[in-house]
């Protein structure tokens, strides 16, 4: 296996680790798309919560996406590097933590499959960097790109809005290191995240991570870098 590429967490404030590669890998259950070291964020609040919201749609129906923390939250870029591939415009879905309106949107999976790319990933950027490795954050916000292919981006430059795109049922980023730029053929590649705070599931405190890979269900907050060691 070769040696993870170092990344910032590409937002500020506090969100949640889900479906992380410290938990198992592939850590979304499959190597294609090039998700073998794939991780979601989930924005929350200090108190752990994903919305302010829960009400009677939350158990019997679909939400809006703007009940979410998450969502028009900036993304920032992880990484030094070129774009490559930027896709916009897949509209923004209802939010699902109903177990009734989850059903049907499972069986559509197959579907959404045989569509391609944009019905998976939704909104999305690919970034160049170190090497021949590319940085893929997914499920945007539509409309919220602010960079084109063959731009330079630095490590925190704003690139974008956390949505609900794509194959995505409540407002998250997906993040994944790979070494091609084709989403449809690419193989995933490990990655660290470079100086942040952690809370573990369950835990009450922080603990400060010089370097590492959220836990699952772990909360985390980027912190400030040194501009000696922001290399990768």
């Amino acid at each position: 296996m070769s040696a993870p590429i170092v990344i910032a967490l590409p937002f500020t404030g506090l969100w949640l680790a889900q479906n992380s590669p410290a938990r198992r890998v592939p850590s979304h259950g499959t190597d294609v798309w090039g998700e073998r070291y794939a991780i979601d964020f989930v924005g929350v609040d200090a108190r752990r919560r994903t919305s302010p919201f829960r009400d009677w749609r939350t158990l019997l129906a679909t939400e809006p996406p703007e009940r979410f923390f998450a969502f028009g939250r900036a993304i920032l870029s992880p990484v030094d590097g070129t774009v490559v591939e930027a896709h916009d415009g897949e509209i923004d879905h209802e939010a699902r933590r109903s177990q009734l309106a989850l059903v049907p949107y499972a069986l559509g999976q197959g579907a959404r499959v045989r569509q391609g790319v944009e019905a998976i990933a939704g909104n999305f950027l690919i970034i160049k960097t170190y090497g021949d490795a590319f940085v893929a954050l997914v499920h945007l916000r539509a409309g919220s790109l602010s960079v084109v292919p063959g731009d330079t981006v630095t490590t925190g430059q704003p690139i974008g809005a956390c949505g609900n795109s794509g194959n995505s049922t409540q407002p998250h980023l997906h993040l994944q290191v790979m070494d091609s730029s084709d989403l449809a053929l690419a193989s995933g590649l490990p990655m660290r995240f470079r100086r942040y705070r952690e809370s573990a599931r369950g835990a009450r405190h922080f603990e400060i991570r010089e370097s590492g890979v959220p836990a699952e269900g772990a909360v985390v907050e980027p912190l400030p870098v040194a501009a000696a060691d922001s290399g990768g």
